[in-house]
Formats: C-alpha cells, sequence, structure tokens
C-alpha cells in the first residue's frame, strides 16, 4: 500500500518532469564528418593564428589591434595580403621582409601552426557526437585567448585584462548554449560555480602571499579556467588546477635553470595554468576517474 504523501509527491515529481525540456539525443559522428570539421577548424586557426601575432604584439603596447595594417618594424612597409599568408608566406619569403629583407621572426609561423593544431585537435575533441560539437566554439575561444595570454605573458609578465575580462562574459555566453544543446542547464551552472571556486582559490593564494607568489592577473585568468573546466565536471576542474600548480612548478624551475637566476626572479604563471586547463580539457576526466579508481577502488 502506497502513502497519500508519497503517491503526491510522486505527482508533483511527474508533473514537474513533464514540463522540463527533453535534451537533444547524442548522435555519433563518423571519422570522416570529424576529420571534416577539424581540417576546417586547422584553417581557421591558422587565420586566428596571424591575427593573435598582432595581438601578442599591440595589446601590450596599448594599441589598437585593427589599425594601422600590419607593417614591417624594419622598413615600416605595410605588408601586403599577399605576403600575410599565415605560414605560406613566411616559408616563400625564406623569413624576410619583401621590401628591405629585415628578418622576421619564427615566432610568426610558430604562433599560426599552434593555433591551428590546437583548433584540430579541440575539433576531434568536441567533434565525437553532434550534441558535444555546440560546445566547440566555446572552447576554440578558449584555445586562441589562452595562447594569446600565455605569450603576452613569457614575454612581458601580464595578462592584460582587456584579454582576461571580457572572457568571462564571452566564455559564459558561448558556454549556455552549448549546455541546453548538450548536457544540460547544470553544465553551465556548474562552470558558474566552477570559476567561483578557482577565483576564490587563487584569490586566497594571492592575499596570503602578499601578491608574491602570483600577480592579481592569475587571480582573473584562474576565474576564466574554473569556468570552462567546471562545465566539464568537478574531476576535471580538479585534475586542471592540480596540473596548473604541478606545470608551473616544473616550468619554473626549468626557467630558472635556463636563466641561472635565483628563485626570486620573476616567473610568468599564466602560461603553467593555460597548459593545465588544456591537458585537463582533453584528458580531465580520464585522469579524475583513473585516480578515484586507485585510491578508492570504485
Amino acid at each position: 500500500m502506497v502513502a497519500r504523501g508519497t503517491a503526491v509527491r510522486a505527482d508533483a515529481d511527474s508533473v514537474i518532469l513533464s514540463y522540463a525540456p527533453a535534451l537533444p539525443a547524442a548522435v555519433a559522428t563518423t571519422g570522416t564528418q570529424r576529420a571534416l570539421v577539424a581540417a576546417v577548424c586547422a584553417v581557421l586557426g591558422l587565420a586566428i593564428g596571424s591575427f593573435l601575432n598582432v595581438v601578442v604584439h599591440r595589446v601590450p603596447l596599448g594599441e589598437s589591434v585593427v589599425h594601422p595594417r600590419s607593417r614591417c618594424p624594419g622598413c615600416e612597409t605595410a605588408i601586403a595580403p599577399r605576403d600575410n599568408v599565415p605560414v605560406l608566406s613566411w616559408l616563400l619569403l625564406r623569413g624576410r621582409c619583401r621590401q628591405c629583407a629585415e628578418p622576421i621572426s619564427l615566432r610568426y609561423p610558430l604562433v599560426e601552426l599552434a593555433c591551428a593544431v590546437l583548433f584540430a585537435v579541440l575539433a576531434f575533441r568536441f567533434g565525437r557526437a553532434t550534441t558535444d560539437l555546440a560546445a566547440l566554439p566555446a572552447y576554440l575561444y578558449l584555445a586562441a585567448v589562452g595562447l594569446a595570454l600565455a605569450l603576452i605573458d613569457l614575454a612581458v609578465y601580464k595578462l592584460p585584462n582587456v584579454l582576461t575580462l571580457p572572457s568571462y562574459v564571452v566564455g559564459s555566453l558561448l558556454l549556455l548554449p552549448a549546455a541546453l544543446a548538450g548536457p544540460g542547464l547544470s553544465a553551465w551552472v556548474r562552470g558558474l560555480l566552477g570559476m567561483a571556486v578557482l577565483y576564490a582559490l587563487y584569490f586566497v593564494l594571492w592575499f596570503v602571499s602578499g601578491g608574491r607568489g602570483m600577480g592579481f592577473g592569475d587571480v582573473k585568468l584562474a576565474g576564466v579556467l574554473g569556468l570552462y573546466l567546471g562545465y566539464l565536471g568537478w574531476g576535471v576542474l580538479a585534475v586542471g588546477t592540480v596540473g596548473g600548480f604541478v606545470a608551473g612548478a616544473i616550468g619554473g624551475l626549468l626557467l630558472v635553470w635556463r636563466r641561472r637566476g635565483g628563485l626570486r626572479q620573476h616567473i610568468p604563471y599564466g602560461p603553467w595554468m593555460i597548459l593545465g586547463a588544456l591537458v585537463a580539457v582533453f584528458a580531465g576526466q580520464a585522469i579524475s576517474d583513473a585516480y578515484v579508481r586507485a585510491m578508492f577502488g570504485v
């Protein structure tokens, strides 16, 4: 015999569920489809990588990334469109300006290639099912802004607000439709909670250290990474957080050794946070599951 209260609660639950939007069914993509999406993303990554070179150079100087057109630093000649094709132009010009033969840094094609590779592997990561593809634009944005921030931090030891702060809004807006199309609104809410948790953790570390262990730019970056990692799961967030600390410790020691400096010299921490987050995006859930099985036998 079922109690009256239990029956009423069951009926109420049925009513609530009947009004809840049904999640779309995930449809697995074929290998050909994933390869096509990855190829398109790689080409897009080359173009975005070319723009990131401008961002990395001009943002620390407070210059516009739109005007004027890119110019040769040697002769100040505006770079023609035919000489601005990602990677290919650098190879055809043999790494020199067409007008004055000024050397063009190898960094430019390397950034373009790095962005293309990141975009392609992210396409494979989020291209396994149609519902996962909805999150791809959000993580492509993370890869692009993360690459720019890492390069700027390595060069000038800064994480510019003009890149970090808008990422809170852009990331939240891109992940909301992705959640509605895939894992559900709870994933988006979890992302917002992850953002708050990681921001708070880094804020405490920054406050306790008096700003000596890290800059406040790292705190603001932590919130952005927490949003993206939290969206994927609490285990992914934990792996990305620990991975950032581990990568930062190893990378910091390597930089100290390479520069033959003391431990008191300034070490950029943002690139290692981003590296830890990227590892978690690709393998965080698997690492988290393996850890839980090893520790608790679950």
